[in-house]
């Protein structure tokens, strides 16, 4: 049995050095390419073209799209100090990025400084977006009376710009009651 197994070894063997010669001897020739002479040289010509023109173009398009990511977040957010966040998103574009970090932070923090002193942590587009809600009316009656108060906050500070006056003004004739305690305060102002 030992030498039958043997046998069939050696045989196997040969077998298997036959199929690789006659693989190595039947291959046709190899190619790095589907595409051969001029064919080859005017393709690599549109490719290199393709990649100095357009990837350039996309890498800064795209480097433009990340560094307005802070605008657009405080821009969603209704951050009161978003026009500042904007410049400062495009003095990043021209130091190549160093202050991008700073206006991520900025866009994310909450204006706590800026309701101290103005009595609101919302730009003014929020709030004349809130009165044509209101004024449509899709606002309900403690929503309206939320914004009226947020407004007599930023009167009493006298940050109150003439547009947003005319607002309040056009909520008070809504007449929904207000949310707090701020309806005394309102009258003294109305009547003074």
């Amino acid at each position: 049995m030992p030498r039958a197994r043997a046998r069939w070894a050696t045989a196997a063997r040969a077998a298997a050095a036959l199929c690789a010669v006659a693989g190595v001897l039947l291959a046709p020739a190899a190619r790095a390419s589907f595409l051969s002479g001029d064919a080859l040289d005017t393709a690599a010509d549109w490719l290199a073209i393709f990649i100095l023109i357009f990837v350039p173009i996309g890498a800064i398009v795209l480097f433009w799209l990340v560094h307005i990511l802070p605008e657009k977040v405080a821009e969603k957010r209704h951050h009161p100090q978003r026009d500042a966040i904007t410049t400062l998103c495009l003095l990043s574009l021209v130091f190549g990025g160093l202050l991008w970090p700073i206006a991520w932070l900025w866009a994310y923090t909450r204006p706590i400084g800026y309701k101290m002193a103005y009595g609101t942590e919302k730009h003014e587009d929020y709030f004349t977006e809130m009165g044509e809600r209101a004024k449509a009316g899709s606002l309900v009656g403690h929503d309206v009376a939320h914004l009226r108060d947020e407004l007599d906050a930023m009167a009493q500070k006298g940050t109150l710009p003439p547009e947003l006056r005319k607002l309040r003004a056009e909520l008070d004739a809504l007449g929904v009651p207000a949310a707090d305690g701020n309806a005394a305060v309102r009258a003294a102002k109305d009547a003074g």
